[in-house]
């Protein structure tokens, strides 16, 4: 077979990959972090080059044949990219096919002016066909700012609001009053979402319909403990949780008997799913599906709350398009992390409170304008069968196309502008740091605890290093590191392993039929909330989501086809007993075990706190499940108490555990899951936080690391990352701050942040070159 030769965009991600992987310096880190020794060597591991050489020759072998695979599906999955990313994609395309075959003096030069010339004549056709489009800048600024006044204290609510809350609900009650009838509450963590949120439904209370709240699976038992407890019980609830029979067996007249119904998006997705696409199990000739109609969207609500409303990011996910479905007078976002990755993360919220014309699609070809844009199998508009590609995304084609291209200069600068016009009007975002004295919260400190490798990690991270960067170097040389996206994942995620433990990697197991584990194909760890993709392999829902919203081609990590998963399926229910009988520890010979610098690292932190003479309860926040118990092992044989949040629990176990930590003043250790227990929880009996690793979205810790500096916080809180040098956990430190920029200079109008960026940074972030 013939081998392509790499096409720009993969000459542009390859050059970006590859700065990222190798350039970054320690003295890079801001230099106001505080920093950390300590000393410790560790024996070493049990022939860690032999079972690190069996690993390579199967990878090789596994590199051949994706390239292959690769090379033959590249057309398909771009013309796949395209229909996905609609006009975005062919903005994007334009200019990289520009930019490259006009480098190279190529004859087709009068294909570079036509694409031109098409942007100006769509823009022309814009405005004829959509005339209120000329103005509709001018109309938003003069939109006046609803101006921050205190509410009354609202009627049924058991605890005094702080002045800040209630000019939270001032203007939240105002902003239903608006043509958009809501809007985002984007609050930092631990200013009191939830309560201002709950006071909003009491201001009108009672209600004839009732209102519904959407929360990740694991506040769902915490909202209803604090609607009980904020409203004295005046508020009829319900909890809609698939695995209840009252759930199952709930109706539509049942359900709007209550005042609030509370579920999870998890739930919310499986009931639209099964109301638009029936069934999945196959179906025989001339069959229709079976298809279940959604008691939730046949609701007329009075509110739709979304807390953690970052959890409808990705606005093509079906749980997006459920909360779209959704029937609601007012509609609300609460989110402390608006933005995590992208600014065109705010386009789903646009669209939920359906903020027009920032969340509609228009035709440049008649007067067609719609929120719903879909397509028929010919790819032609469904609403006036205008072709596909003659559709526009106004939030695309005024704010992130132009930063796309720009930065913050010239049209990008202009697009910033115009993007703190709209978010000014729309979310009241206020920080801890503005209201220190009215929440009477203690200092909060974010520190680093750094440490280089022992002698024998040392050893193993290196050669790991290179057959990581070898395998790089190969993708690239060969043109298909696009194709390959899986496997690099694969690459940074042991690199990120050994700098936990390196028995994550030398003594990790694959799940089979026969024990009946679930493993996840990307961590090599105990699936966490597990998911099954088309081709029937197993992964933890959070690292396939990062996987696949990374990049738009992607494939298996196991059998190398073209990636096919459902994000939003129900997870798989896996036995207790075979997930404690997988736990690592049971795996492995523990008499003869050896620690980690990671570990100990952890362990010396919390010796000092101990020898303070204070009774001090911790936090201890990791990706892997694996690592977790091995921590909870050294942890417990150190004499520490401990209790243990993962994936793997119900929503009721995941309860329990939190108020065993939370009620008993013998437990001193919380060991949480970042990818279960992250958000959403209210954690103040604690006040030190330790991050195991880095994660790659600085909102995700920023969520975790606020589990206990919040409103009923007494005591002082430190927040310490982990980490050790000359590893890759370094250089995502970097690559988090780059994040961080951004993130501070659109929802917190954070101007020098903004100017921090530049055209470099943002081609990284949003293009990833």
């Amino acid at each position: 077979m013939a081998k392509r030769s790499p096409s720009f965009g993969e000459i542009s991600e390859a050059k970006r990959m590859r700065r990222d992987w190798n350039s970054v310096m320690l003295s890079d880190i801001a230099p106001e972090v505080k920093s950390d020794k300590i000393s410790v060597e560790i024996p070493a591991a049990d022939q860690p080059r032999e079972a690190l050489e069996e690993t390579q020759e199967s990878e090789e072998e596994e590199t051949e044949e994706s390239e292959e695979e690769g090379a033959e599906e590249a057309e398909e999955e771009e013309a796949e990219e395209q229909e996905n990313h609609e006009e975005e994609d062919e903005y994007q395309e334009q200019e990289e096919v520009e930019q490259h075959w006009a480098s190279n003096n190529h004859r087709h030069t009068a294909r570079f002016r036509m694409a031109r010339a098409s942007r100006d004549t769509m823009y022309r056709k814009l405005n004829i066909q959509h005339p209120k489009l000329r103005t509709m800048w001018n109309k938003l600024e003069k939109m006046p700012v609803i101006e921050l006044k205190e509410a009354p204290q609202p009627p049924g609510i058991s605890r005094l609001l702080k002045p800040f809350q209630r000019q939270g609900l001032h203007w939240m009650k105002e902003m239903e009053k608006t043509k958009w009838k809501g809007g985002l509450l984007g609050d930092e963590m631990g200013l009191g979402k939830t309560i201002q949120a709950v006071s909003l439904i009491m201001s009108d209370f009672p209600s004839n319909k009732p209102s519904l709240v959407l929360v990740p699976p694991v506040a769902l038992m915490q909202w209803v403990s604090e609607i009980e407890s904020y409203t004295n019980g005046k508020l009829r609830t319900f909890v809609y949780h698939n695995s209840r029979a009252e759930a199952r067996n709930a109706t539509v007249e049942s359900l709007r008997g209550y005042d609030v119904i509370m579920m999870s998006y998890n739930s919310l997705e499986s009931m639209y799913r099964r109301q638009v696409s029936g069934t999945k199990r196959k179906l025989k000739k001339n069959e229709e599906p079976e298809t279940t109609p959604s008691p939730i969207h046949q609701i007329d609500f009075h509110r739709v709350i979304l807390d953690e409303a970052h959890e409808i990011k990705t606005r093509t996910t079906s749980t997006a398009k459920a909360c779209f479905a959704l029937k609601t007078t007012y509609r609300w976002c609460l989110s402390g992390t608006p933005l995590q990755n992208r600014i065109g993360e705010l386009f789903s919220l646009l669209r939920f409170i359906n903020v027009e014309p920032f969340a509609s699609y228009f035709c440049i070809d008649c007067n067609c304008e719609s929120l719903e844009w879909s397509m028929d199998s010919a790819k032609r508009c469904t609403k006036c069968s205008c072709r596909s590609m003659a559709h526009v995304s106004i939030f695309n084609q005024e704010l992130l196309n132009p930063i796309q291209k720009h930065g913050n200069e010239g049209p990008g600068e202009e697009a910033f502008r115009k993007l703190g016009i709209l978010t000014e009007r729309l979310m009241l975002r206020r920080q801890k740091k503005d209201h220190m004295d009215a929440m009477e919260l203690p200092v909060k400190e974010m520190r680093v605890s750094r440490e280089f490798f022992g002698a024998a990690e040392q050893d193993l991270a290196n050669s790991i290093m290179n057959n990581s960067q070898r395998k790089f170097d190969t993708y690239v040389s060969r043109g298909v590191l696009l194709n390959n996206y899986a496997n690099i994942f694969g690459l940074i995620m042991q690199m990120r392993q050994v700098a936990d433990h390196p028995d994550l990697i030398l003594r990790r197991k694959g799940g089979t039929a026969e024990d009946g584990m679930i493993e996840c194909a990307i961590c090599e760890q105990p699936a966490e909330d597990a998911i099954r993709s088309d081709c029937n392999h197993h992964y933890c829902r959070s690292c396939v989501t990062d996987l696949v919203t990374s990049s738009p081609e992607c494939q298996c990590v196991r059998c190398h086809i073209p990636l096919a998963i459902d994000l939003e399926q129900e997870g798989i229910v896996q036995d207790p007993a075979l997930l404690k009988n997988s736990s690592i520890v049971n795996r492995i010979s523990m008499e003869n075990w050896t620690s980690s610098t990671k570990i100990e690292m952890l362990l010396h932190e919390l010796y000092m706190l101990r020898s303070d003479s204070q009774t001090v309860k911790v936090i201890i926040f990791s990706q892997f499940t694996s690592m977790l118990q091995l921590v909870e092992w050294r942890l417990r044989h150190a004499g520490f108490t401990t209790v243990m949040l993962d994936g793997s629990m119900t929503p009721a176990q995941r309860a329990a555990s939190i108020k065993h930590f939370m009620e008993n003043v013998d437990v001193e250790c919380f060991l949480v899951s970042l990818k279960a227990g992250g958000v959403a929880l209210n954690l103040t009996e604690a006040s030190r936080v330790f991050l195991i690793e880095p994660w790659w979205n600085p909102a995700v810790e920023w969520q975790s690391a606020d589990r206990c500096h919040r409103i009923g916080q007494c005591r002082p809180c430190t927040i310490t990352n982990l980490v050790i040098e000359d590893s890759v956990e370094s250089r995502m430190v970097m690559l988090q701050e780059k994040k961080a920029r951004m993130i501070r200079s659109t929802i917190n109008h954070d101007k020098e942040a903004m100017q921090a960026l530049t055209p470099q940074d943002l081609m990284f972030l949003f293009r990833g070159n």
